[in-house]
């Protein structure tokens, strides 16, 4: 464990990122000298102690290690002192003329650094979204040397993830600059229904098997979502409609026709630029189901295999095999689907690079539309997270070295990354990419990351986000137990109304 004891009640969130990004195995605790006080601590279990001292009225931020043999560094850095009057107006500014907290991310990041002997790809940077910094930037107008150069000044990011994130955001502006998003909206609508719950999974879902009789309530109840949207939403424009999980395809060809359906009946969708279900597990997908999503006019899906090893599927609890995933994704492509994407995982518990180099040359035979690759992310409330605490960390290869065997793979199959996102306790402290070829990139994904228009979520367990015209953002959450969910239908809709009244 790493103790941080703070002075004040201020940038908890930031200082236990950054610390986790650089001991990713550890348990971090960032504590006040009262809450401290509250606890009980065995020495024994304490891997060292850092001490923050803020003091942003006189200008000075400094900070301890204390580690386990009683010996210590220190440093001290100056800051702007008040966040308003810094200087944050992305022009590379030094420590001394940044806000307070990214004066503190410096200092920590450089002393963190030289403490474990290394340095981060992404640097002192601890949010998901990377690239909405270049984003914002080539807004104002700035110039590639400056974007660039103020993401490595002030958040020490690598050569390599600042070209990456300022190239994808080139491309999400070109696709955004075609899409009238600020006077649209999007629909995500949730089926938190999965065959099995993959080890790594902390997601809303729940075994089909054990709630199909429930599904066709959990429809109306998302039919009663959908007519709240048409009454409220009316004359607005539906730019992209994605259904998520769980796995969608756990319903029935009937039940997909019956909700989709519905949902054309009632919102006009002749606007709409992409349509996508989340195909995901292989297991889950007929024919049938295929057609069905073709006929009501799905016009992109994904078909998961993580991995193209069958002893690694067994491990992470999928229920499919190789073999069923390409028959499935063939299957696909000869109902007519051109858009379909595929998610792969890396560092997943066992896998080497060699594991990695063989599901790209597989996923290279097969030349998907678009490759989202993730760098596994242990999620708190997932079964993974319970193995670790039980049985102890794993690291079976390099994930950096298997970013890059799947990045120039993506190359190879023509596709170029156009989206990315950060999650909390993510291998390697890297990323997750997007790649897709030229017209094939999911829009969905490009808007919910960017968080640049409002989001309708639907079902249990999702989240509205509503985005003002000046940026700000209000959340509305849906129940995520399912019967909770059906019960209170009516609240949850309730909700929304008065968020999207305000």
């Amino acid at each position: 464990m790493i103790l941080v004891r703070i002075n004040k009640d201020k940038y908890k969130y930031d200082i236990h990122s950054l610390v986790k990004a650089f001991y990713s195995k550890e348990d971090v605790s960032v504590l006040t000298d009262e809450e401290i006080a509250k606890k009980e601590f065995d020495e024994n279990d304490i891997l060292f102690k850092i001490e923050i001292f803020l003091e942003e009225e006189k200008g000075e931020i400094s900070m301890k290690i204390i580690r386990k043999d009683g010996s210590c560094a220190e440093a001290k850095t100056i800051c702007a002192t008040s966040e308003e009057g810094a200087d944050s107006s992305t022009n590379g500014t030094s420590a001394s003329l940044s806000t307070p907290k990214n004066a503190l991310k410096q200092m920590m990041y450089r002393e963190l650094s030289k403490e474990i002997g290394h340095e981060l790809p992404w640097g002192s940077l601890t949010g998901i979204r990377p690239t909405r910094i270049p984003m914002q930037m080539l807004e104002a107008g700035k110039q590639e040397d400056d974007i660039k150069k103020y993401m490595q000044n002030t958040f020490f990011v690598s050569d390599e993830k600042t070209d990456l994130a300022y190239n994808i955001a080139i491309r999400e502006k070109k696709i955004l600059d075609d899409i009238n998003y600020r006077d649209g909206y999007s629909i995500y609508l949730g089926i938190p229904f999965c065959p099995t719950t993959c080890l790594y999974c902390s997601f809303t879902s729940f075994p089909i098997v054990t709630w199909s009789k429930k599904v066709d309530d959990y429809i109306e109840c998302l039919k009663k979502e959908i007519d709240f949207v048409a009454e409220n939403f009316k004359g607005k424009t539906v730019n992209s409609v994605y259904i998520g999980g769980g796995t969608p395809t756990t319903l029935s060809p009937d039940q997909m026709t019956r909700l989709i359906s519905y949902l054309r009946e009632k919102i006009d969708l002749s606007e709409c630029r992409e349509f996508t279900v989340e195909s995901g597990r292989p297991d889950s997908i007929t024919r049938e189901k295929l057609r069905a999503m073709k006929n009501c006019g799905v016009d992109r899906i994904s078909v998961n295999p993580q991995t193209m090893s069958d002893e690694t599927l067994k491990r992470i609890g999928r229920q499919h095999t190789v073999a069923q995933f390409i028959d499935a994704y063939k299957t696909a492509r000869e109902e007519g689907f051109d858009n379909i994407n595929m998610d792969i995982i890396l560092g997943l518990p066992g896998e080497t690079e060699e594991d990695v180099k063989h599901t790209m040359s597989e996923i290279e035979k097969l030349s998907p539309d678009d490759l989202t690759v993730h760098s596994l992310s242990v999620k708190r409330g997932s079964r993974l997270a319970e193995h670790i605490r039980n049985n102890g960390y794993f690291v079976a290869g390099d994930t950096g070295s298997m970013m890059k065997i799947a990045a120039e793979s993506a190359g190879r199959m023509g596709l170029s990354p156009y989206y990315l996102y950060r999650q909390k306790n993510i291998s390697g402290n890297l990323e997750n990419t997007g790649y897709a070829r030229e017209g094939k990139a999911g829009i969905y994904n490009i808007l919910m990351m960017e968080e640049v228009q409002s989001i309708v979520a639907l079902g249990a367990g999702t989240v509205t986000k509503r985005v003002y015209g000046d940026g700000r953002i209000e959340r509305c959450d849906n129940v995520k137990d399912i019967t909770l969910y059906m019960n209170n239908i009516e609240e949850m809709i309730e909700r929304k109304r008065v968020l999207f009244s305000l």
